[in-house]
């Protein structure tokens, strides 16, 4: 890689090594997603086993790698249908990989793929797996919704009544209100505040406006659509959809106008609130999965791997003041234990949950006072430049289904890297409980 000096002249930029010694190489072979979809399209009518499936499916296709190679298999999700409560297994099975081999699934909120993935990476170091499947998935489109505590706890007692009498009992004690459904929660079970609420006011404690809001929200969907038009969101896979079309894009894409923004009205804190539903993600149906190898297992079957996975890093902070601030806590431990820099970055892969949250970390990333008062470092870590940031778009515009999200950003980064020609990219994400994820990856050479 070429870059200027200050004084103008050509240097060539020095490749880091960040192979470990006596540790296992981790690679990427290859990585797919099916479309992301708003949710209440499509995809609807499904279940979320039919959409992980279908990204097994894809990968499948794309890579041909035998099904009995595969050691094991790993997805995230979020929100749990309660029929398929293991989905991992459920969606290999439906896929055709072989009974033998186990999966399971994880869940940690929006960095559940990013679990899945690190997993993989454990089994494959530790030497108990070669080959690892690994993905995640989200319907938002059917949500699982309960009878209230007072239902179900009737609907129980009269399953376990044995006489007449005992029924009648039960059931002289019903109430209307015992009726009310009961929602997955949207707030935070430790400070019931919703995400939306909490990115209001990290947007106003860090002075961030509904205008830059707006025009970074404007950014990633213009960004999306280049991308989407010119062929680079290579990751995605058609779906033919059982009973309706195939599926060939992802349909959260629509760049709009600032002026046409600045009409909505605030989603979360009203009247004054900057968070929108035009700055912020969107409800989103999908599912993503990736091949993942030992680097000497990928090349002795033949794969040209994309990437290497290396070091990665979990945080987790205040739920309250802090909820989504991960990659600011979890960017400069991870270029610490690579031994990198911000400058050695060639591609910055993170999370959009909204623009404020985008924005406060840029800012709480640039300031030397919240590295010496919040996070104990002696200096910032620097905002990563918007020359590499994002640049095919992110979750604001392609669509964030919750288990999923952590497989596109990874892949995003590995693709840009190669079609760029730089060697390190920083994926980075922020998730419910206030914890966050980082992760360097590592261009496979051509």
């Amino acid at each position: 890689m070429e870059e200027l000096n200050e004084m103008g002249a050509v240097q060539t930029k020095s490749k880091k090594t960040l192979a470990k010694p006596n540790m296992k190489n981790i690679v990427v072979v290859e990585g797919v997603r099916i479309p992301f979809l708003l949710s209440g399209t499509s995809y609807k009518d499904l279940m979320p086993h039919d959409l992980a499936r279908a990204a097994l499916s894809g990968l499948l296709h794309r890579t041909n790698v035998p099904k009995d190679v595969v050691d094991y298999i790993i997805f995230g999700t979020v929100i749990q249908e309660v029929k398929t409560s293991n989905v991992a297994r459920e969606a290999a099975l439906g896929a055709g990989f072989s009974d033998k081999t186990p999966a399971h699934t994880v869940t940690m909120a929006c960095i559940s793929s990013n679990q899945a993935m690190t997993t993989a990476v454990g089994l494959i170091a530790s030497g108990q797996c070669d080959v690892v499947v690994a993905g995640g998935v989200e319907l938002m489109s059917d949500v699982p919704i309960r009878h209230s505590r007072k239902m179900r706890k009737m609907m129980l007692d009269l399953n376990k009544a044995k006489t007449l009498g005992q029924r009648l009992s039960l059931l002289s004690k019903f109430r209307l209100n015992f009726l009310s459904p009961e929602l997955p929660a949207v707030a935070e079970f430790s400070t019931n505040e919703t995400m939306g609420h909490s990115a209001d006011r990290l947007a106003a404690a860090f002075a961030v406006s509904r205008m830059e809001q707006d025009e970074y929200a404007l950014r990633s969907h213009s960004l999306a659509k280049k991308a989407q038009d010119e062929g680079h969101l290579s990751d995605v896979v058609p779906f033919k959809v059982p009973g309706k079309e195939t599926v060939i894009k992802d349909n959260g894409i629509r760049p709009s106008s600032l002026e046409q923004m600045a009409k909505l009205k605030p989603a979360f804190i009203k009247p004054y609130g900057t968070v929108t539903a035009a700055n912020s993600s969107f409800l989103t149906d999908g599912a993503s999965a990736m091949l993942i190898m030992s680097e000497e297992k990928a090349l002795a079957m033949g794969y040209k791997p994309k990437a290497y996975l290396r070091d990665f890093m979990y945080v987790s902070q205040d739920p309250k003041d802090q909820l989504l601030l991960g990659p600011t806590y979890a960017t400069p431990k991870v270029l610490e234990k690579a031994g990198l820099t911000m400058n050695d970055i060639d591609a910055f892969e993170f999370h959009e949950a909204f623009s404020g949250q985008i924005l406060a970390n840029f800012k709480a990333m640039d300031s030397d006072w919240f590295a010496q008062n919040y996070m104990g470092r002696k200096a910032k870590v620097g905002s990563p430049p918007l020359e590499k940031f994002n640049i095919w778009g992110g979750s604001l515009s392609l669509g964030h289904p919750f288990g999923a999200t952590g497989c596109r950003l990874v892949m995003a980064a590995a693709n840009r890297l190669r079609k760029d020609g730089g060697q390190y990219a920083l994926v980075a994400a922020c998730a419910a409980g206030g914890q966050g994820h980082a992760m360097i990856v590592e261009a496979y050479p051509k």
